[in-house]
């Protein structure tokens, strides 16, 4: 930016932003994969596929560098990943190792730069220094993170970094060379160096805004480029679109914290659990896990929500509300609910059909001591009351025993994968007997799960 040259306002825009560079962006390159030729140090250099569960009959979540030049990626089922390489390995997902490893690399990181925010598992931005604010100090700082990890964590573990004026445009960067790229993108690059990239890789633009863009005649990126501010705002329908123009123009603005909306969970189901009966035991086990976070969060609920994938292809879903509560039994009723509802839907159409996959959500979250709670509290029946926190505290006693039950699994040697749900010592008839690995511990894709989701 040419000294002098005004910069556009907005509310909340960084002071800093008008320096030539300002945000390094990393980006793990097929970050499961990765880990898993990290682990296995046999797998380094040979195509890789981590799938959700230990089943055939699942798609890869993740695809090694390796795999790819054979049609495979995400999504690719694993019969089908055999067939276009034979001796391919295939490796059950490990979300708990997956975020032990990501804190191991942020610690690496931030022996080199601070951390500005984190976005997922596999993705974060760092904040550059005054003095690393020119390219070439910025490469520099750039290749030295690389070659930390790659000395103190592991070369399995390849990542793309971006550099740039704002967080945004440093994303983007990132993915403009994969796997293990570099490369800088300063405000006078733009907006040419970007012009052949797709609205829809952009984020910030998923379906509907792209929707909303193609009725203003936005189809490409020089379109997108020269909306002004308001424009962005009125397609966005809020603030957020202005916030994206300024973004992508080079100008960083304050994120304001996102707050917890829902708590959930979703299970891809293997065939011995396609059955409907079968399945509600699974979404029974995933609303369980869904309640017990949201006691460690210290939240309470007023609504749930079921979602069913039909095979080979439809869906089905339903929600109730409730007063705030914490009360698993009170979810799980309400689920059964809707299942023998679902179930009886079915079976009005024919026989009951094998299922794909059951999601579980808590809604309308509240804080204890928030003002919605505190009415809800105000004009309930007291012995209304009374029955929910007891109830509340008898769910929170349980989940307290298993955690500490699993954490000493942990402590001496044995990851969660191994010791999982069966070997809890409390917990509903109806649902023992029920292994599954990494139950309701939902894909690392798009945030960090804490270490207490895998405990709870």
């Amino acid at each position: 930016m040419r000294s002098g040259q005004e910069k556009p306002g907005i509310s909340g825009a960084d002071p800093a932003a008008d320096r030539p560079l300002s945000c390094l962006f990393i980006d793990f390159n097929a970050y499961f994969a990765g880990v898993e030729q990290h682990d296995h140090p046999e797998l380094m250099g040979k195509p890789v596929i981590v799938t959700p569960l230990a089943s055939e009959h699942t798609g890869a979540i993740a695809a090694s560098y390796e795999a790819r030049p054979f049609g495979i990626k995400r999504g690719t089922k694993v019969a089908d990943a055999r067939k276009l390489c034979p001796g391919i390995a295939v490796m059950p997902a490990r979300h708990d190792r997956y975020v032990a490893v990501h804190k191991q690399l942020m610690a690496e990181i931030e022996r080199h730069i601070p951390l500005e925010k984190v976005y997922s598992v596999d993705e974060a931005a760092f904040r550059l220094s005054r003095s690393e604010r020119d390219p070439a100090r910025a490469m520099d700082t750039a290749r030295r993170i690389k070659e930390g990890i790659a000395r103190n964590v592991g070369p399995a573990l390849r990542s793309s970094i971006g550099i740039a004026p704002t967080r945004l445009l440093a994303k983007l960067a990132a993915e403009r060379v994969k796997p293990d790229g570099l490369t800088v993108l300063r405000r006078e690059d733009l907006p040419h160096a970007l012009e052949d990239i797709p609205l829809t890789d952009i984020p910030g633009i998923g379906a509907g805004v792209a929707a909303r863009l193609a009725r203003a005649d936005v189809n490409n990126f020089m379109a997108l480029w020269r909306l002004q501010p308001k424009q962005a705002r009125a397609i966005w329908g809020s603030v957020m679109g202005e916030r994206f123009w300024h973004g992508l123009h080079g100008f960083e603005t304050v994120e304001e914290p996102t707050k917890k909306s829902m708590i959930g969970h979703s299970r891809v189901l293997t065939r011995e659990h396609e059955t409907p009966e079968k399945a509600r035991i699974v979404a029974r086990a995933l609303l369980l896990k869904a309640a017990s976070r949201l006691r460690h969060y210290k939240m309470h609920a007023s609504s749930v929500s079921l979602s069913v994938r039909i095979r080979p292809e439809g869906g089905w879903q339903s929600a109730r509300r409730f007063k705030h509560s914490q009360d698993s039994f009170l979810f799980l009723n309400l689920l059964d609910e809707m299942w023998s509802e679902f179930c009886t839907r079915q079976r009005q159409k024919g026989p009951l059909p094998r299922l794909g996959g059951v999601t579980v959500y808590l809604h309308g979250l509240a804080e204890c001591g928030e003002t919605a709670l505190e009415q809800m509290e105000l004009f309930a029946e007291p012995e209304g009351i009374e029955k929910n926190a007891r109830r509340a505290d008898l769910w929170k006693a349980i989940d307290d025993i298993n955690a500490d039950l699993d954490a000493k699994f942990q402590r001496l040697g044995a990851p969660a994968a191994q010791h999982g749900p069966r070997k809890r010592h409390i917990s509903l008839a109806s649902q023992s007997g029920l292994a599954l690995n990494y139950l309701g511990v939902k894909i690392a894709f798009s945030r960090v799960p804490e270490e207490a989701e895998f405990l709870y």
